[in-house]
């Protein structure tokens, strides 16, 4: 009971909401006690606030991984709203300009960033994964989940690689979110990620 009233009280200072919708708050909880969690929710359901919640009360930087720019930019820009710091979150991709690649790193080397997305073809850089490295991940949220399984609509192929992605980064804990998935690919999200259904 003492979680819960903490969790609500952390939703209402970051996000000035009083109660969570639909799964959220069990998802939310769910991660935070360590357990990998595949969640479909349907869109406009909430699914942001299952990883953005959890990345603001961790310690370290969530990795989001995301197919679309635009949808990137729209989070990074709600969530730079809640605080008084821009390095709070950050987009890392191919489009940025030096300057702005080493402020993101710096922002992430000096613990400043809480939300890094990024689009799953960015991990496939050997330099980006070794910067990861160095950096602590609180844990590895990938969006449009459904695109990790072959027979998702919609697939991917730099998506198939994000389970080994993960291990070389040894980020010990995974967020899955889709807003639709048949059994065949729920199966499939669960078995590559190591998550019991």
């Amino acid at each position: 009971m003492e979680k819960q009233k903490d969790l609500k009280k952390s939703l209402k200072q970051f996000f000035g909401f009083s109660t969570f919708k639909g799964l959220q708050e069990p998802v939310i909880e769910n991660l935070l006690s360590g357990n990998n969690t595949f969640v479909i929710m349907p869109t406009g359901g909430g699914k942001s606030m299952c990883y953005q919640l959890p990345a603001l009360l961790s310690e370290g930087t969530a990795l989001v991984v995301s197919p679309l720019i635009a949808l990137m930019k729209n989070q990074v820009d709600a969530i730079r709203g809640i605080s008084s710091d821009d390095g709070i979150a950050h987009v890392l991709n191919s489009s940025q300009n030096k300057t702005e690649t080493i402020r993101v790193k710096n922002d992430l080397i000096n613990g400043v960033t809480k939300l890094l997305f990024v689009a799953p073809e960015s991990l496939a850089k050997k330099d980006t994964i070794e910067f990861f490295r160095s950096i602590k991940i609180s844990f590895l949220a990938v969006d449009e989940a459904h695109c990790i399984s072959e027979w998702g609509h919609n697939f991917r192929p730099d998506y198939l690689k994000l389970p080994q992605y993960r291990e070389e980064l040894n980020i010990p804990l995974v967020l899955l979110l889709t807003a639709t998935a048949t059994k065949k690919v729920k199966h499939d999200m669960a078995r590559k990620f190591h998550i019991v259904e």
